[in-house]
């Protein structure tokens, strides 16, 4: 339910997200997957021949972002979905980029540290992309 925490969702969902992703590079297919779906650790679900489909990229707000904007993350968090909760309390936000953070460096996962302005690499993303294969899944976290 829409009530669920992320954590319950991303046990619920994984399990039918990672077979869409499958079909998708089965059918030579592209895909961007919200990020919230997908747990750290999400290849070891994949064999070899699947991972270099997959590009993947984990976008944080640094500490020093989070804490100049939050009122700006607040107003514009519902823009796309109608949400009733409110935006977490900062240090709630701060503790959860926090523990992205750590857990793309465990992982050598790419990321994206959003520090001044909410500018994405495109570079990084491109390269990303052409790494793998030419009709390359996107996934992006």
């Amino acid at each position: 339910s829409p009530e669920s925490d992320d954590a319950e969702l991303t046990r619920y969902l994984w399990p039918i997200v990672r077979e869409m992703i499958k079909t998708c590079i089965e059918n030579r297919q592209n895909m961007i997957i919200e990020g919230c779906y997908i747990p750290f650790g999400w290849e070891d679900d994949f064999p070899d021949e699947y991972r270099k489909e997959i590009a993947y990229v984990c976008l944080v707000f640094s500490e020093d972002y989070i804490k100049e904007r939050y009122a700006d993350i607040a107003r514009y968090e519902s823009v796309s979905e109608n949400r009733k909760e409110a935006c977490p309390a900062p240090e709630s936000l701060l503790e959860g980029n926090r523990r992205n953070l750590r857990q793309c460096i465990l992982h050598s996962y790419e990321y994206i540290l959003m520090d001044k302005d909410y500018a994405l690499d495109i570079e990084m993303i491109r390269r990303l992309l052409h790494t793998a294969a030419p009709k390359a899944d996107a996934v992006a976290g």
